[in-house]
């Protein structure tokens, strides 16, 4: 009796840390887009001046480096905390209110980087405090972190099911919990996402994917699918070598904290200037491009994802760091565009092959790859889609490209 009403009383704990959860990606999402509008919308719209996009960006990444100086080269990348949390079963949270600001700054000034990165140090830090109180009373605190992270990742990028396979998906299997754990994970990513759409609804700051409809698809199209999926692999191919050469850089200039966020940042205003769709994590931009796809062309397409690929690892490399799920599924819809206007076929059939393999082949796990861009490509495409990413998951990266 007393396991019973411990085991319940754990699940209402974890229903509570999931409700949080929501509450600071909600919190956290509408404070960047507040920010967002009023030094790129607001401003501008009262000041005429040509060059305004670049000295935000230089000045943002002067300031950047200055705190990251001061605070420590945070926030880390998706990779390296689900890393530390599945070996230690832990984050550090020592030093999560100056995370909060390392993650928020780069999206403010327009980086090439997504939120997830940010946000996953964040929360798993907290989660990690909380399972520490909570040892005193229960054993099974654990994978409390672990949750956490799941939570956050289907909060994020709208797909339940995609935070809860992605943590536990590695590049040869998917390892399930026991089935009470499962009740935990659901738990806490239902209550994380059912609160985020609740004070999105009340109080706005909801943000996510385009949602993209197709028209039917003829049968021989599919036949499109190889070729597609080669020219995502290969897009992918360039994403590590771009992030190899920067991570090469980074090593170099280390010891320059300050020196690599502004010359980062000049680089960012550089292609911002020139090429404005090269900026922000891409969510919000997908429409802007499928809506003109024929008007961009697809040269342009291809350049700004080629610039785009670079210029996320630019940024995160250079200390303007977060995400590179949000855009790397911009550069591959981007892509998928250019090719629906070379190969004269349907657009959305083609972003969603081309974007699937890409997305594939750095994340080389398939179906947390098809998970994720079911919120983005309508259902009945998932099986070309889980053909690309299974593709583009089989397809090695050199070891001479990996950085890790």
């Amino acid at each position: 009796m007393k396991k019973v009403k411990n085991n319940v009383l754990f699940l209402l704990y974890t229903v509570i840390l999931g409700a949080i959860v929501g509450a600071i990606v909600w919190a956290f999402i509408r404070i960047m887009n507040l920010g967002i509008e009023f030094i790129w919308d607001y401003i501008p719209s009262n000041l005429n001046f040509p060059f305004y996009t670049l000295c935000v960006c230089v000045i943002g990444g002067l300031l950047i480096g200055v705190w990251k100086k001061k605070f420590g080269d945070y926030p880390e990348e998706l990779s390296t905390v689900m890393g530390k949390v599945k070996n230690t079963g832990r984050y550090q949270y020592n030093n999560v209110f100056s995370t909060v600001g390392s993650a928020l700054f780069p999206l403010l000034i327009g980086a090439s980087v997504g939120p997830e990165a940010g946000l996953t140090g964040i929360i798993a830090g907290l989660c990690t405090w909380v399972g520490d109180k909570l040892k005193l009373y229960f054993k099974e605190v654990e994978e409390l972190t672990q949750i956490g992270l799941s939570a956050t990742l289907g909060t994020i990028f709208h797909s339940p099911m995609f935070g809860f396979i992605e943590p536990i998906e590695s590049d040869k299997e998917v390892v399930l919990p026991r089935t009470s754990k499962i009740v935990l994970y659901f738990a806490a990513i239902l209550s994380s996402f059912g609160v985020f759409f609740l004070l999105g609804n009340l109080f706005g700051g909801r943000t996510g994917l385009e949602n993209l409809e197709t028209n039917k698809i003829e049968c021989l199209q599919y036949l499109y699918a190889i070729p597609l999926a080669a020219v995502g692999i290969a897009a992918g191919y360039l994403y590590f070598i771009f992030k190899k050469l920067t991570f090469t850089l980074e090593n170099k200039l280390k010891k320059y904290t300050v020196l690599r966020a502004t010359a980062g940042g000049l680089l960012l205003g550089i292609s911002g200037t020139f090429l404005p769709l090269t900026m922000f994590s891409g969510e919000h931009q997908i429409s802007e491009v499928m809506n003109n796809t024929e008007t961009i062309g697809a040269i342009m397409l291809i350049v700004i994802a080629v610039v785009k690929l670079l210029l996320t690892n630019i940024c995160i490399d250079s200390g303007l760091k977060g995400g590179h799920f949000f855009p790397v599924i911009f550069c591959g819809i981007c892509i998928g565009c250019a090719m629906s206007l070379i190969l004269g076929i349907d657009t959305v059939f083609c972003a969603s092959v081309v974007t699937t393999s890409l997305v594939g082949h750095t994340l080389k796990k398939p179906l947390a790859t098809v998970l994720l861009l079911m919120i983005v490509f309508p259902v009945k495409l998932i099986p070309v889609m889980l053909f690309a990413a299974i593709a583009a998951k089989f397809i090695e990266t050199p070891k001479a490209l990996l950085t890790k």
